[in-house]
């Protein structure tokens, strides 16, 4: 049950700026906010909710509690927004991960419908959320999905249509090769949309205001305290590594690809895998060449190159993944060919920034949300599309502890199989899959 009276969390708060200790060393957290460091667990504390992951979906989820004044504990293994929250491409996305003729098919028109307006909400949430909390994390509009092969374009324009027709949704405009090529300075694609609907922001600006937003709602944040076992029985017990437990009614599982190995029923249905972003050096009146209007660009590629010119004028370039655990050393290396192969005038350009991150995937790359138990809820796998539907998924979490149901079923209704051969076999039979796919992207 909730407190009747919010209690104050402050005494484990360290005043400290941005500390980069369990953040990847990127353009984002040169350019972060200043945020306090919160001390580990220690000892056994209660709580009403536990939530394992400080990033979008658990600080969304947190928030939103704590405002229905639920006691909360955010247990976070690194950072606040030192995962997948706080390294991404910063790209505000239309929809689904997956188009709505998918989702058609897979869960019926009527259910089709439901989730697209969930996502324009997701989008609303997030710049709602940034307005009453006064986020600063350069939020700017207009996002391009660019085609690759002549042959996707004449689709991109159908779904145009229908997303106007049977969804009401009038903000995509198609674009030429010519009309592309006048806002994004390369040969490499042959039209696409224009969603003025969508947009880009400072991601992990971002998810730092929804952490000072959660802590000042009486949310208790711990950092660098990693679950390491959950008991489920008449309540839930979180024992943590550093010997420190919750006890608490209800737990949130929200830490994505980075809760790899903690609770198999997840891990069945969602794989951890690495993405690549190379920064630029300013790019002076040049930035103005490789996208004109200043949009996010995607293209229709399987391992997607993702793109958008930063607020201090240089290249966030998004390209390349990996699905061997750990990190690559040699980021920018890796990147580089990949940005070249769009921009082949950026030879000379440095790279003044690169780095990894860890982002969760699904089998049909829709998210994973479930009730594993009467006690644990669990959100994860956005396969990329977190940014607009993370922060949602954790309201969404938010209303099922409080009983109200209709939506997180509506998100359970999603189909997500478990990767054939369970953990042992799905990280080599998805390489062979998606090596594949990448493959065919080049052809």
């Amino acid at each position: 049950m909730p407190n009747e009276k919010k209690k104050e969390h402050a005494m484990h708060r360290v005043a400290a700026p941005l500390n980069p200790a369990g953040h990847a060393r990127s353009w984002y957290t040169a350019t972060a906010t200043a945020f306090p460091a919160f001390s580990p667990l220690k000892g056994a504390v209660r709580a009403d909710v536990c939530v394992i992951g400080a990033g979008y979906t658990g600080l969304s989820a947190a928030l939103h509690l704590a405002e229905a004044g639920f006691k909360v504990v955010v247990l976070e293994a690194a950072r606040v927004g030192s995962g997948a929250s706080g390294r991404n491409g910063g790209q505000l996305h239309s929809g689904q991960r997956r188009g709505q003729d998918f989702l058609e098919k897979a869960v019926g028109r009527e259910d089709a419908h439901k989730l697209w307006n969930l996502a324009e909400e997701g989008k609303a949430l997030v710049r709602s959320l940034i307005a009453r909390h006064d986020i600063p994390c350069d939020l700017r509009e207009g996002l391009i999905l660019a085609d690759h092969k002549a042959r996707y374009v004449p689709d991109s324009y159908d779904y145009a249509r229908t997303l106007a027709v049977d969804y009401g949704y009038d903000a995509l405009q198609p674009l030429t090769r010519d009309e592309i090529r006048a806002l994004v300075g390369t040969s490499a694609y042959y039209g696409g949309l224009l969603d003025k609907g969508a947009g880009h922001l400072h991601p992990l600006n971002f998810a730092l205001g929804l952490g000072s937003a959660a802590v000042a709602a009486g949310v208790e944040i711990h950092e660098g305290t990693r679950a390491i076992k959950v008991t489920d029985e008449a309540g839930v017990t979180i024992t943590t590594d550093g010997g420190g437990s919750v006890v608490a009614d209800f737990l949130l599982e929200c830490g994505n690809g980075l809760m790899d190995g903690l609770d198999r029923r997840v891990d069945a249905h969602v794989m951890p895998i690495c993405n690549y972003i190379a920064a630029t050096e300013p790019l002076g009146d040049q930035a103005q060449e490789i996208i004109a209007n200043g949009a996010a660009v995607a293209d229709s590629r399987f391992v997607i190159n993702y793109f958008r010119l930063s607020a201090d004028g240089r290249l966030l370039f998004g390209g390349g993944e990996s699905y061997r655990r750990g990190l690559r050393p040699d980021v920018a290396d890796f990147v580089r060919p990949f940005m070249l192969r769009i921009f082949p005038q950026l030879g000379e350009a440095r790279i003044d920034y690169a780095w990894g991150g860890v982002l969760a995937i699904t089998m049909t790359r829709m998210p994973f949300v479930r009730r594993l138990s009467p006690h644990v809820l669990v959100s994860a796998g956005y396969s990329g599309q977190g940014v607009a539907l993370a922060p949602l998924f954790g309201k969404i979490l938010a209303e099922a502890v409080q009983g109200q149901l209709s939506r997180f079923d509506l998100l359970g209704r999603l189909p997500v199989p478990p990767f054939p051969g369970g953990t042992l076999l799905r990280t080599p039979l998805m390489m062979a899959g998606l090596s594949y796919y990448a493959l065919r992207d080049r052809l």
